[in-house]
């Protein structure tokens, strides 16, 4: 990884207004333009929009195969569903964020030292970036990124990563305290909305807290983090109809080369909110109809999906949903039965009044009524097999965030966390090949970095090695 920023391109557009303007300077060199001639608040929507990328695009459709929410069926996506990835398919991941955002957010924080607002929104993207590649790889180049004297960064442990990241929001956090918003084109999630950049920096935390096992410091950042649907962070498509680039992601592999290479049929999750089959979630309190259509992929004519990945529809980054469920997950695991309870029946008070769906299923038929505590007791309708109260509870509380968590990593990052110490309750989705008896931990290493980098770790140690947060 050498200093990438010092290859930042720069476009300066000049407007004359004047006969005299046309001539003068026009000995000057118009390509001796620098950085600082530039304002520093330009680099926001390429980082913006390298973050999207990175957190939304092809590394998250793989881990969705991975733990049984998606399924690869041709191509690239066939293999990968089949736990064959070369270390080539991380190098777009691995650019985004070593490339697209962290020298952008960073140019941001040196050239607007007074800029609260700028400060807490760029280290707020900055953390999002290094956690994903936390959780993602494991152990990555942290510390000394970006240095001007380290061509080579070195490799960090996974959790100081993680911890570094923590207390990089907390930075942004008392920025965005302090920051008036401000109508802010430049910022395309939130348009200078101060108040939900702070939001979602609390979740994050509250994220990167529930990957240690931190139940007690992800139940505290929660409280504080999305409040509302209004509040999630999210890629939003934008353009016109004939345009595809700027459109939902997914959708754009499926109206490009990838047409019937991947999607949403047989897989777990589909069969899960699926009425006809055997595993299906729904009991007399819950109908999944509606929430089964609009999840459904057509993967084989992209302008069939009017659900998940219409070509408009917002694809989550940081979400009320999670946030929502971590308080109910961590004020279970905290505070007691009844404190999950509350929790997970305020987000089904959500999802009743038609939450994440859009307008054209929110007509469907779906439900989703309050639980009781006797659902959760030995022979309940939430407890079968008769198991303790509270694990029940949790198992339900994880098996939500499973199913709310479509189109984000939070169930490859679920999978992973639980499977250390709570099997008896993690989603019981089926192995994708049949065969293998283990399930994929990281994702491999970009090839460019191992190349490239003397101190990296030569090899990949392969997406069945556990990272150090999950050991």
């Amino acid at each position: 990884m050498k200093n990438i920023f010092k290859g930042l391109l720069l476009i300066a557009v000049l407007i004359s207004t004047s006969c005299q303007d046309l001539v003068e300077g026009i000995n000057d060199d118009p390509n001796g333009i620098t950085i600082s001639d530039v304002d520093a608040q330009l680099f926001l929507t390429g980082a913006l929009l390298g973050n999207s990328l990175a957190q939304a695009g092809h590394a998250n459709r793989i881990v969705a195969m991975w733990s049984g929410q998606l399924t690869g069926f041709a191509a690239v996506y066939g293999n990968a569903y089949g736990y064959n990835i070369s270390t080539a398919e991380a190098n777009s991941t691995w650019n985004r964020i070593y490339i697209s955002v962290i020298p952008q957010v960073r140019h941001i924080v040196l050239n607007k030292p007074n800029d609260a607002l700028l400060q807490g929104i760029a280290k707020t993207v900055e953390a999002h970036a290094i956690g994903t590649a936390a959780s993602l790889f494991g152990n990555v180049p942290y510390s000394e990124v970006n240095l001007e004297d380290v061509d080579d960064p070195r490799f960090d442990d996974q959790i100081s990563v993680l911890d570094a990241a923590s207390a990089l929001l907390d930075d942004a956090i008392s920025d965005l305290g302090s920051a008036s918003g401000r109508s802010m084109s430049e910022d395309i999630y939130f348009d200078g909305d101060a108040s939900k950049w702070r939001e979602a920096a609390y979740t994050l935390k509250a994220r990167y807290a529930m990957y240690k096992r931190d139940y007690s410091a992800a139940y505290a950042a929660a409280q504080n983090g999305i409040s509302s649907s209004a509040g999630t962070m999210s890629h939003i498509p934008r353009g016109d109809d004939g345009t595809v680039v700027d459109k939902n992601l997914f959708f754009e592999i499926i109206a490009g080369s990838r047409a019937g290479d991947i999607g949403s049929r047989d897989s777990y999750l589909s069969n899960l909110i699926d009425a006809s089959t055997d595993v299906y979630r729904g009991n007399a309190k819950t109908d999944e109809t509606a929430r089964s259509a609009y999840y459904t992929i057509d993967d084989g004519t992209a302008s069939n999906n009017e659900g998940i990945i219409n070509l408009y529809e917002p694809q989550q980054l940081v979400s009320f949903e999670e946030n929502h469920l971590i308080l109910a997950e961590a004020g279970a695991r905290t505070s007691g039965f009844d404190t999950g309870l509350g929790h997970l029946n305020e987000f089904r008070a959500w999802l009743n009044g038609g939450g994440r769906l859009n307008d054209n299923f929110s007509g469907m038929a779906y439900a989703y009524e309050a639980y009781d505590a006797s659902d959760f007791a030995a022979g309940g309708m939430e407890n079968a097999d008769g198991i303790a109260d509270d694990r029940a509870l949790l198992r339900e509380i994880i098996e939500e965030r499973y199913v709310s968590g479509f189109g984000q990593m939070m169930p490859f990052d679920d999978a992973r966390r639980l499977r250390k110490s709570d099997t008896d309750i993690i989603v019981p989705f089926p192995l994708n090949t049949g065969t293998a008896s283990v399930h994929p931990e990281r994702f491999p290493y970009a090839d460019g970095e191992l190349n490239a980098n003397s101190n990296g770790p030569g090899e990949d140690p392969g997406i069945f090695t556990k990272t150090p947060v999950n050991q």
